[in-house]
């Protein structure tokens, strides 16, 4: 683990294991703000210059990764996450963030990060706890910004014939905002893929249940695969959703969800994803040759 300035912000902290490395900020957040190849690209967005305005001051995304709760709210879930985050070194490749409690949600966060000793795998847990006297009934939200000009890949459910297959296989879920007729969105049948374009701004959010328990950001050559669990009979929070995608312009977010937990005082909510990156994904254009490559990596 090594000191380091990132985005202008001074207090990082950088884990590699000589494979890929990552870098998350002490300064805000919880944050993880770097993610990729020794001396590669960092395949995590960078939005250092956005802001949004709230009547309880101004969050700012910064980049990377994050830990939200759902359902989304105004201002509830922008709350501002502006002050210095405790750290605790849990081995040479594994530090735990910890803010501290948020004054108007009553929540506190936590993001323990871990890098594989060898190869490109890197866990996550997420946890949130219930500081307030009263229950609070949410989700353990993770999204994370992708460096723009990709696209984001969700599996489709296995294909069943009719009349086998009575029954639907999962839910797909649209906001008011979704426009289906978007040529960012291809719907196929293995895979839906979201497009990130920097000249179509108009904001764009598709959720599904995605009980294959993945889903990808293809940028270049470089594949970025997170996998995430599937509850069978539990609740989840958007009409059913523990996958979302969500774009606008080069802004693209791939997040995963937990069910919803209604959490007593000092009770916690907890969420794991498991990252990996490819290098030299070759896919073409159509949906056989993403096929061809995802079976050997997702």
């Amino acid at each position: 683990m090594q000191k380091v300035t990132y985005l202008n912000l001074p207090n990082c902290l950088r884990l590699s294991n000589g494979t890929i490395e990552v870098v998350v900020t002490t300064d805000i957040g919880p944050r993880v703000l770097r993610y990729g190849f020794t001396d590669g690209q960092n395949v995590l967005g960078e939005v250092p210059e956005a802001s949004v305005s709230t009547s309880w001051g101004d969050w700012k995304p910064i980049g990377g990764h994050r830990l939200w709760s759902s359902p989304e709210a105004m201002p509830r879930s922008y709350a501002p996450d502006n002050d210095v985050v405790e750290f605790a070194q849990l081995d040479d490749l594994t530090v735990r963030l910890t803010p501290g409690i948020e004054k108007h949600t009553g929540l506190q966060k936590e993001i323990t990060i871990a890098v594989d000793a060898e190869g490109t795998g890197v866990t996550l847990r997420h946890r949130i706890t219930n500081r307030n006297v009263r229950p609070v009934d949410l989700s353990v939200w993770a999204l994370t910004i992708m460096r723009g000009g990709g696209e984001a890949i969700i599996p489709q459910e296995p294909y069943g014939p009719h009349p086998e297959y009575l029954l639907p296989a999962r839910s797909l879920v649209l906001w008011p905002y979704t426009d289906m007729s978007d040529a960012r969105f291809t719907f196929g049948r293995k895979y839906i893929r979201v497009k990130s374009e920097v000249s179509a701004s108009a904001p764009q959010k598709i959720g599904v249940a995605n009980k294959q328990g993945w889903a990808a950001y293809l940028l270049g050559e470089t594949l970025f695969v997170k996998r995430f669990g599937y509850e069978e009979g539990a609740s989840y929070p958007d009409g059913g959703c523990n996958n979302e995608v969500f774009m606008a312009g080069s802004f693209i977010e791939v997040e995963s969800l937990s069910p919803l937990r209604l959490l007593a005082q000092d009770e916690a909510a907890e969420h794991e994803e498991r990252w990996s990156l490819f290098n030299g994904v070759k896919t073409g254009a159509g949906e056989e040759g993403l096929d061809e490559a995802l079976l050997h990596v997702a």
